[in-house]
């Protein structure tokens, strides 16, 4: 283990910004300090920003980085051959965009209007009162469609759902983290009932020949009862809270419903996205295609969320940034570990890394069949216990955040509502057998 002087100051930077989502509200309690509109409110406004923690130490590193190796080395035919730039054009920048555009879409009302009709439907199959009901189906029925229409977007899509019908004041701050904890854990476990859903699958799915039956058998049915599990238990738990009929209100007021053909246009926009994830120059064409048929349509649409949606983008890129510098030490840990503390190693290091970048990584390592499955499996079963350790956490956090009042959401009480149902998908992931 030799690192570079650039990779111990990439790992340095990392933990610096893994502390600084922790002191999020600080920044933003200093904010008040300052007048409202001056540039020292704004800054540490932005400071106080989750989703740009990552950003923000990025652009520290590319800064550190262009100081030791200039920022663009070009050889003779005016290639840029090394330096910052060329660092930045070896990363791959696509998962961040993609969930750029598939969070913006997801976020719209005919969409939203959509899933919680879904939802409201699945949730009239399930023997206990109205409200209740809805709440399992959404904790159930909207992380398993994250295997069909990616994470990102399942996430976006029941976080909304959440946001309008529980997280009230009514509600308690216990049901709250309690609820962000299982809604993150079923997401990340979620998507694994296919190969391309969940960014932590995708990063391997490729190189070690899983498909679609591989991730069903192996995965996907196991995964499947620790949703189940984790939802029903939790409903459980707070059924005081979740006492009456099931919410038909419209939280999302426009002119007009959107009717059936704008829907199902929604859907084909989104599945396009989804068949293209790979390739960012045509699904951000068809982005902007979307732009102008949402604008074409305002009368059934809201304000898109590109500012959100930017932000979560911002946030991963940022982690994509840093993260691939963390090979030196993570690589060297992942290969000294059996099968087993491999499991509960990655569960564990995907709390502090990013759930993707993880097992890319371990994907460069040569490891056994039971190695591969105990990689993969930690590492979607711990995508929950903070917002950084699964790719669309920070979609749910942006979302919900603003319901857990001034303080925001704690990430140490985070942690504490995500533990208990990712014991549950370890333990399904560890006992039950492979079909």
């Amino acid at each position: 283990m030799n690192p570079t002087t650039i990779e111990i100051v990439g790992t340095v930077l990392f933990g610096i910004a893994v502390i600084h989502t922790f002191f999020v509200k600080k920044f933003e309690n200093l904010s008040h300090n300052y007048p409202k509109g001056s540039i020292g409110e704004n800054l540490f406004h932005f400071l106080g920003e989750v989703e740009a923690v990552f950003g923000i130490w990025a652009a520290v590193f590319i800064g550190f980085y262009s100081f030791i190796k200039g920022f663009a080395i070009y050889d003779e035919d005016h290639h840029v051959v090394g330096g910052a730039l060329h660092y930045l054009e070896s990363l791959n920048f696509t998962e961040p965009a993609f969930v750029f555009v598939i969070m913006c879409m997801a976020a719209t009302k005919p969409v939203i209007m959509f899933a919680k009709n879904l939802i409201l439907g699945f949730s009239k199959l399930i023997p206990v009162n109205g409200k209740m009901a809805f709440y399992m189906s959404a904790l159930i029925l909207g992380p398993i469609l994250g295997s069909f229409i990616t994470e990102p977007a399942a996430m976006t899509v029941t976080a909304l759902i959440l946001l309008d019908n529980f997280y009230s004041k009514e509600m308690s701050t216990k049901f709250k983290y309690a609820t962000i904890g299982v809604l993150f854990v079923n997401i990340s476990v979620g998507g694994t009932l296919s190969h391309f859903a969940a960014p932590p699958v995708l990063m391997v799915a490729t190189k070690y020949g899983w498909g679609l039956t591989h991730m069903l058998t192996n995965f996907g049915w196991k995964a499947s009862i620790g949703v189940v599990f984790n939802a029903v238990a939790i409903s459980f738990l707070f059924k005081k809270e979740l006492k009456g009929r099931a919410s038909t209100k419209d939280h999302h007021p426009t002119e007009m419903k959107p009717p059936l053909w704008v829907i199902l246009t929604h859907l084909v926009f989104m599945g396009l996205v989804v068949y293209t994830a790979h390739h960012m120059v045509f699904f951000m064409g068809l982005f902007l295609f979307f732009i102008g048929f949402a604008t074409v349509t305002e009368e059934y649409q809201e304000r898109l969320k590109i500012k959100e949606s930017l932000l979560v983008g911002f946030f991963l890129a940022g982690l994509v940034t840093l993260g691939s510098v963390q090979q030196w030490w993570l690589q060297e840990v992942l290969t000294k570990m059996g099968s087993l503390a491999l499991f509960y190693g990655s569960a564990a290091l995907t709390a502090i890394t990013d759930n993707a970048a993880l097992t890319y990584l371990g994907s460069l390592v040569e490891l056994s069949n039971s190695s591969k499955y105990f990689l993969v499996a930690g590492a979607v079963a711990g995508g929950g216990l903070t917002v950084i350790a699964n790719a669309p956490n920070p979609a749910g956090f942006g979302i919900l955040k603003s319901s857990f009042g001034e303080e925001g959401i704690n990430p140490g009480k985070l942690l504490l509502g995500a533990l208990a149902p990712t014991i549950v998908c370890l333990l399904c992931f560890q006992l039950l057998p492979s079909l």
